[in-house]
C-alpha cells in the first residue's frame, strides 16, 4: 500500500494504507492531513529557512566577537589596564557591551 506522512506541530506519523476504501462518516477526520500550510511551508522551504537561520546566527555570533575585541582594544589605547592583567575598565566601555549584548 501506499504510505502516508501526517503531521502535526510536534509529531510526525507515517502510515500505510491497506485498501482504497472511502470512509462512510466524512466527520471522522480529524484534519491531520498534509494540507496544513506549515507543514506545506516546511516541505517546500525548510532546507532554505535553515540555511538562513545558520547564516544569520554566525554572522551575529561573529560580530559579537568583533565588537567585543574592538571594545577590549580601545580600552588598551586610553591606557586602561588590560582585562588579562585584572583590570575591569571594559566595563564601563559600550562597545564591549554591546558586543556582549549581540
Amino acid at each position: 500500500g501506499s504510505l502516508i506522512t501526517l503531521s502535526c506541530l510536534s509529531h510526525r506519523v507515517v502510515c500505510q494504507v491497506i485498501s482504497n476504501a472511502v470512509p462512510a462518516d466524512p466527520a471522522q477526520d480529524n484534519g491531520t492531513s498534509d494540507s496544513s500550510w506549515i507543514t506545506r511551508l516546511e516541505n517546500s522551504y525548510g532546507f532554505y529557512i535553515g540555511l538562513g537561520l545558520a547564516v544569520f546566527s554566525s554572522f551575529l555570533i561573529g560580530s559579537s566577537v568583533i565588537l567585543k575585541k574592538k571594545g577590549l582594544l580601545r580600552l588598551v589605547e586610553k591606557g586602561g589596564t588590560r582585562a588579562g592583567d585584572g583590570g575591569h575598565g571594559y566595563l564601563k566601555d559600550w562597545l564591549w557591551w554591546a558586543g556582549l549584548l549581540t
